[in-house]
């Protein structure tokens, strides 16, 4: 395996540290390709793992209302045709009163690759512009490269563990039936989701993602009675207009004690 990183760079702070602050602490997080191995459909798993000094966290793909969401660019690759990413299960923070997800400590994101040329090298380009908070808020950019060659079909550790801490999918988690019923606002959609789905233990969080670029959602309060779960929401679009919702987008995770459950798509309710 080689792997390089070949700039880290806190761009700016998002909470109004003083010019020049930002280089009075240490890099908050560093970053490794790990190479990972073939699968049989040709495809390639490996991974970015992430490593955050203590008491700092980054985001999830959808970071809650203080969050950063996380960016990927992988152009700079040679070889690549495709990229798949697997997010294990994540934290929920409070930063500021508002709720956040992402990890703390250590994060390893397994990523499926699709080549052009099947059983060459993938020469893999990872630009990342993320989101790292402590006390302070700071967009982060990092850029990993290795060179992807490994013949080996034997899993690598810490990217089956990541894999195996991935959600349930709604059959996994014994889900039987999700509904979305819709209803207009004044700055978007009120969005009602009902969830027959045994418990995930404890007090549960819901995400609702409308699976649609320049829309996004609220925080969600949730209420469980028995076996149905009931998230309500908001979902807000960036520019003034009618806002339509393709109920199959939507992209719905419950976060509980025990486990996470991942689900896509729901009926209209």
């Amino acid at each position: 395996m080689i792997t390089r990183l070949l700039s880290a760079a806190a761009v700016c702070c998002a909470t109004g540290l003083p010019l020049g602050a930002e280089n009075t602490f240490e890099t908050p997080i560093t970053g490794e390709i790990l190479n990972g191995w073939q699968q049989t459909d040709g495809t390639h798993l490996a991974a970015l793992r992430l490593t955050l000094a203590p008491g700092w966290k980054t985001y999830w793909r959808t970071p809650g209302d203080a969050g950063i969401p996380p960016h990927f660019d992988w152009s700079g690759s040679e070889n690549l045709r495709g990229v798949g990413i697997t997010w294990p299960t994540p934290e929920v923070f409070k930063t500021a009163g508002m709720r956040t997800i992402g990890y703390s400590g250590e994060v390893v994101l397994p990523i499926s690759l699709a080549m052009h040329r099947t059983g060459e090298p993938i020469e893999l380009s990872a630009h990342l512009d993320i989101g790292v908070c402590s006390d302070i808020c700071v967009p982060y950019q990092m850029t990993l490269t290795a060179v992807i060659d490994s013949k080996s079909t034997k899993p690598t550790p810490a990217i089956a563990a990541a894999l195996a801490a991935r959600p349930f999918t709604a059959k996994e988690a014994g889900l039987r039936s999700v509904t979305c019923a819709l209803s207009p606002t004044e700055d978007g959609l009120r969005i009602e989701a009902h969830m027959a789905v045994p418990s995930a233990g404890g007090t549960e969080v819901v995400i609702i993602e409308p699976g649609q670029p320049g829309l996004w959602s609220s925080e969600t309060n949730v209420v469980r009675t028995g076996g149905m779960l009931v998230a309500v929401g908001e979902i807000m679009a960036g520019s003034a207009g009618p806002l339509a919702l393709d109920r199959s987008r939507i992209r719905i995770t419950v976060l509980g004690q025990n486990h996470a459950v991942d689900i896509k798509g729901c009926a209209p309710g």
